[in-house]
């Protein structure tokens, strides 16, 4: 049993730091990919349908070699969810295009009450008081670190708000469809991801277009030399190799643990963002994003700790009930016994309860 637990948390861990790494790596891949300094490929629905794509051969692969069991789940499903988290990417986009930056990392962080109201909603879930104030002290400590100028306009509103819906839901759902079929994470995203990477590869140039103003067919690099040609493609092969690693373990994450638990933890991966971009691209780094960022982390290990207290007292509780102490006992059979009770119903009755 305690080797279980033990080997159940390595794994726990596992899944966290590969979620973290690999998407502080795609960032980085991504910041290379589309910033000016870099290569200018500004497209990024139909990079990501890039990702879904090798992403969906690694999972035919998998399921061809026998490494994964495919497991039935109704197609109507897998559209749904599909269409849920197409919107999420596109929303997305469209919010960090059409709203100021402060205004779109704002709307990152309304996610995690967003998904706290929408479990309550669908799964009548509850939160403690310790989880609640976890939460608002990662979203304080992020918000400080992260928000700077607030600009918001109509369209860009409509679009943050659909943002942050459809990326709730489909965290939510992907916790969901694993319950509800008992199936893995990586056999529920070799199941998506196909459906993702077709839609997104047709629809995205036009996406793309419309968010940069630029076809995807008429893109040359800066320079033609065949060298930076080929570190182009280096670059993009290994942003869809870390993508791989980033669905899985987001798939993998949300399936242990919660979609709240994966909000909340994952700000870690903008604590890192923030820390390599001052390392490694000279980003500013003030005294305002270092308090914010250990403001955040606090907020996390609060967060953590209020989980494990919140299971602790759940395994207490069912105990609790169906088990009366000596001394519990004594008072109850002395309080009938001054009634003029006979003590033998009473035995009954604590069998029953005991039983139940």
């Amino acid at each position: 049993m305690e080797s279980e637990k033990k080997s159940s948390s390595i794994s726990d861990v596992g899944a966290w730091a590969m979620n973290v790494v690999s998407s502080v790596g795609i960032i980085m891949a991504n910041k290379q990919l589309m910033s000016n300094n870099g290569y200018a490929f500004t497209f990024a629905t139909t990079l990501t349908g890039f990702h879904f794509a090798v992403t969906a051969i690694v999972g035919l692969v998998s399921n061809a070699t026998g490494y994964s069991a495919s497991k039935h789940v109704p197609m109507w499903e897998l559209l749904w969810f599909s269409i849920i988290a197409n919107m999420s990417i596109t929303g997305m986009n469209f919010s960090l295009m059409l709203n100021s930056v402060g205004f779109y990392q704002i709307s990152k962080l309304s996610m995690i009450p967003v998904v706290c109201v929408m479990e309550w909603i669908l799964h009548s879930k509850h939160y403690s008081k310790e989880v609640k104030m976890a939460v608002v002290v990662v979203v304080i400590g992020v918000g400080v670190c992260t928000v700077t100028d607030v600009k918001v306009n109509l369209k860009g509103f409509v679009c943050a708000c659909l943002a942050v819906l459809s990326t709730s839901l489909q965290q939510i759902t992907i916790g969901s469809l694993q319950k509800k079929y008992s199936i893995g994470s990586f056999e529920l995203l070799s199941k998506t991801a196909p459906i993702q990477a077709v839609s997104l590869l047709i629809l995205g140039p036009f996406i793309d277009y419309y968010l940069s103003g630029k076809l995807i067919t008429n893109y040359k690099t800066s320079s033609g030399a065949i060298c930076r040609c080929k570190s182009l493609q280096i670059c993009i092969i290994l942003s869809c190799t870390l993508a791989v690693f980033c669905n899985v373990s987001q798939y993998l994450c949300i399936g242990r643990f919660s979609a709240v638990s994966f909000q909340v933890l994952g700000h870690m991966k903008t604590v890192c963002v923030l820390t390599l971009g001052w390392l490694l691209f000279d980003s500013e780094l003030t005294f305002k994003n270092i308090m914010g960022m250990i403001l955040a982390v606090v907020g996390m290990v609060i967060y953590s700790w209020a989980v494990e207290l919140e299971k602790s007292k759940a395994k207490t509780l069912p105990n609790a009930k169906n088990s009366l102490t000596e001394e519990e006992i004594r008072l109850l059979k002395e309080g009938v016994l001054k009634e003029g009770v006979e003590i033998g119903p009473l035995k009954d009755v604590e069998v029953g309860e005991a039983k139940g």
